[in-house]
């Protein structure tokens, strides 16, 4: 296959900086798709999703008609990122992490950021990931936020933007690792020559990072993933963690609060546990707490989070820093408490709940993307200038009926990557979600989850809206 033809349109292009001319990072790729015989990645392609349906790769769509389970697709043609591009973002999302670990911090103890004016009080007590039960909690080594995915946008000018950042369950870590073993043996030729710096070591920098956080100084601390269970939509992702870090896979039933202390069942007896790596909502983490009638949660566990014998990774409560109308506030929370200039800005915001804006927003509708604070998933959206006069209708009404819940930002040309269609190769919308782990020092994981809108003309590019992902290759210097 040749990009003979490959259409840049009036987009940022990861792979071309003009038709035909090859980004530098990009050059020794183009040349290897191109001198593949006829054919040949296409097959490399199908190879490909064979080996993601075998090894169990899927993703769960609640309610689709076609049923749950579906094979997460995936594009054999990498996204490239360059070295001085990574270094940008690396050191904007590690001053992002801190900030908003220091944010939590605040929040959940003296509100000095309420007081002194920064973020209004009501906008954090109105924030459904707000838990007034974590007030005063003190998690080991202060830190809220162990693992964190920000997705990141690009827009015609090859800028990055922060689009929204993810602290409470993250999850596509997993695909990043199927998706670079896939391509080690898809392209295995050019991917030892371009230098790609690896991502094979999260799970053991995710080990190290969770046995850093016992709460007890331990000898060998009992770290288990807690999860929801087999129906949960990232089941494929919980397992495959808890395999490839060794650490316990756990339900609930697994688990037993006594004396304050989290207990695992296990054939020999009793095992106390010090760190839990939780996949499960906050809502549903202890019935004693939160929701009553949760039935995936640990009776007591937030007592013994609360007495310091357990660490809860993520915090719970860190939703609130993922609050849509929060986010617009972070560039104000960097510079609160680092004193410093966000090094990676975010996406223009405007708050439906602010009179001025919420009048803009109504009136400029086809032109925006429109948000509800708490969703994901690429649900509660609305993108304007693919809406429909009765959608946007719809959302005329959601707005003015819950202001508060809203925000809206101008439609990006976001940047564009090229992927297989047919017997040629077209270009598509793509984000990037890297992984971020803090344990005292923070670390950016090289890489991250590219998904791409592999509908044409789409800017959704989540997995439940038809969404699929590339391999990122970050280059070393």
């Amino acid at each position: 296959m040749k990009f003979t033809g490959y259409d840049l349109g009036p987009f940022h292009d990861e792979m071309f900086a003009t038709p035909g001319v090859a980004r530098d990072g990009t050059r020794l790729l183009v040349e290897k798709i191109e001198s593949l015989p006829e054919g040949e990645l296409l097959r490399r392609q199908q190879k490909a999703e064979k080996a993601l349906y075998d090894l169990g790769i899927t993703f769960t769509v609640y309610g689709h008609e076609q049923g749950t389970e579906k094979i997460f697709p995936f594009d054999v043609v990498p996204r490239v990122v360059s070295a001085k591009d990574w270094d940008k973002i690396e050191i904007g999302l590690k001053q992002r992490i801190f900030a908003l670990n220091l944010f939590l911090d605040d929040i959940y103890h003296d509100q000095k950021i309420i007081r002194d004016g920064v973020v209004p009080r009501e906008i954090i007590e109105t924030a459904e990931g707000f838990l007034p039960a974590c007030m005063g909690v003190n998690p080991p080594r202060g830190i809220w936020c162990h693992v964190t995915g920000t997705d990141l946008v690009r827009d015609e000018k090859g800028v990055f933007y922060v689009l929204e950042d993810n602290l409470r369950c993250p999850s596509g870590v997993s695909y990043v690792l199927a998706n670079r073993r896939l391509m080690k043996r898809t392209l295995p030729e050019v991917f030892a020559a371009s230098r790609v710096r690896p991502v094979d070591d999260y799970p053991a920098r995710l080990l190290d990072m969770l046995l850093r956080m016992a709460p007890h100084p331990v000898a060998q601390p009992c770290v288990a993933l807690l999860t929801p269970g087999i129906y949960n939509s990232a089941y494929f992702e919980h397992s495959f963690l808890a395999l490839q870090t060794g650490i316990e896979l756990v339900q609930n039933h697994d688990l037993i609060v006594e004396n304050n202390f989290v207990y695992m069942r296990t054939t020999k007896g009793l095992k106390k546990v010090d760190v839990i790596y939780r996949r499960l909502n906050d809502d549903f983490l202890d019935p004693l707490v939160f929701r009553p009638e949760s039935l995936l949660g640990v009776p007591g566990i937030m007592s013994a989070y609360r007495a310091g014998n357990v660490c809860l990774a993520n915090a719970p409560g860190t939703g609130v820093a993922d609050d849509k109308v929060v986010y617009a506030f972070v560039p104000e929370i960097i510079r609160y408490y680092l004193g410093e200039t966000p090094f990676l800005p975010n996406v223009p915001t405007y708050l439906c709940w602010r009179d001025a804006d919420r009048a803009f927003v109504l009136d400029n509708l086809e032109t925006m993307v429109v948000k509800a604070a708490n969703e994901s998933g690429g649900y509660g959206m609305l993108v304007g200038p693919g809406s429909t006069r009765a959608e946007r209708e719809e959302f005329v009404r959601r707005i003015k009926d819950r202001p508060r819940n809203y925000i809206a930002q101008p439609a990006l040309m976001l940047s564009r990557a090229p992927v297989i269609v047919g017997d040629h190769f077209e270009g598509r919308h793509v984000d990037l979600r890297p992984y971020i782990l803090h344990g005292g020092d923070v670390q950016v994981i090289p890489g991250g989850l590219t998904r791409v809108a592999l509908k044409k003309g789409s800017l959704v590019v989540n997995s439940s809206q038809g969404g699929g992902s590339k391999d990122t290759w970050v280059l070393k210097h």
